[in-house]
């Protein structure tokens, strides 16, 4: 259906990571969600959940409904990933943009390497053609000499398809074997990708999840693996380093009848899941418990620029010194 002249597309005016990570909590949790359940579920902050959940409900028919505990869920049909599709078309033409730009970042990626490769052939060639120019008789000679330098270059010709592979990073991910010559090339030069890209959003994801695994309350100690700024025996009794998790996801602090501090998160207690299974299950229970498997703290991915060997790096730093000493070698011949 076309849209009514003057009306607009909600969901168009949030960040696309906001618009994406929001609609995965959507679909995790069956279509029935609370802004408690999605600001957990995607690490979002509650505001923006909120006008994520408002934007989505306008455009695709969703509705609002009251649980038996007095929750607000936001309610939204099963096709309404398509509705919005067809009724956005930032969202129709988001993937070809990114498609794009992947295809312009790729290109910029291999020109280097293409020129430089480029670059030697051409060099050794016209030093090649202007030798045999200059002495037919000498260059017969030096066929007819041949000697063993010990060094082998293994070069293969399905090399060439990594190296216009444009999912070169993605498959160096996956990769564990070692690289041949022309990826060293891209690595040496390039890198192999920061491996903590989209890292916070992992992190406020885990919190979100932990906090609403607990049933909305926890304490500092329990949150400190996933923040930066751990305390030490001097600062034992500072807990300010939570004071972004009560930030972003509207939690206070309390006092238990012993004395210890708890901070409770209420927009995170209420939640659509006790509407769909009868109770919440999860309450008290510690987050590797409730989930299995999970972490119990979040680490860093060790940043190495680059995976390439000794030996690798050595070939690929020959390969820039062979270009530079036949440039020198081309200009002194055409002087």
């Amino acid at each position: 259906a076309g849209l009514k002249p003057g009306s607009s597309v909600e969901t168009d005016k949030l960040p696309s990571d906001v618009r994406k990570r929001a609609m995965e909590a959507v679909d995790s949790c069956g279509g029935r969600v609370t802004i408690g359940d999605v600001a957990s579920k995607a690490g979002l902050k509650l505001n923006e959940a909120q006008k994520a959940l408002q934007a989505l409900a306008s455009d695709t028919g969703g509705f609002l409904e009251v649980s038996d505990e007095g929750d607000v869920l936001y309610v939204f049909p099963r096709d309404y990933r398509s509705k919005l599709a067809a009724k956005s078309f930032r969202m129709r033409i988001e993937p070809l943009l990114e498609k794009t730009k992947s295809a312009a970042e790729y290109l910029i990626r291999v020109s280097f390497g293409t020129a430089l490769i480029t670059s030697i052939v051409l060099v050794y060639t016209t030093i090649i053609a202007l030798l045999s120019s200059r002495s037919d008789e000498d260059n017969r000679g030096r066929r007819g000499r041949s000697y063993d330098s010990g060094f082998t270059f293994f070069f293969r010709p399905s090399d060439l398809f990594w190296y216009w592979d444009p999912y070169y990073y993605r498959r160096r991910q996956i990769r564990t074997d070692g690289m041949n010559f022309i990826e060293s090339v891209f690595s040496f030069v390039f890198g192999d990708g920061d491996p903590n890209q989209g890292i916070e959003e992992e992190r406020w994801k885990l919190i979100g999840q932990y906090i609403a695994s607990n049933g909305g309350v926890v304490t500092a100690e329990e949150l400190a693996p996933y923040l930066d700024g751990l305390p030490t025996e001097e600062t034992v009794n500072d807990e300010s380093y939570i004071l972004p998790v009560l930030l972003r996801f509207d939690g206070h602090p309390e006092v238990d009848e012993e004395g210890n501090i708890l901070y409770r998160f209420p927009s995170i207690q209420r939640t659509a899941s006790s509407q769909r299974i009868g109770r919440k299950e999860y309450v008290g229970k510690k987050w590797a418990d409730w989930a299995g498997g999970v972490e119990k703290f979040f680490e860093e991915k060790k940043w190495q620029f680059s995976k390439t060997g000794t030996s690798e790096r050595a070939m690929v730093i020959g390969l820039g010194g062979l270009n530079l000493f036949g440039v020198i070698i081309l200009g002194t011949m055409l002087k």
